[in-house]
């Protein structure tokens, strides 16, 4: 994934992110703030369920 792609899955997961903040980090932190975020998603839809 590009890093403007990885940028529009966080802004989907994180609604108050903004690209111009997100568009300081690397690629690699990203990616690794989307897979966070992508863990914390999961968790809140096991606690609903």
């Amino acid at each position: 994934m590009s890093k403007y792609e990885i940028i529009d899955c966080i802004m989907d997961l994180n609604k108050s992110a903004k690209s111009e903040f997100l568009d300081q980090f690397t690629t690699e932190e990203l990616d690794m703030y989307l897979e966070h975020l992508m863990e914390l998603d999961l968790e809140e839809v096991a606690i609903c369920a």
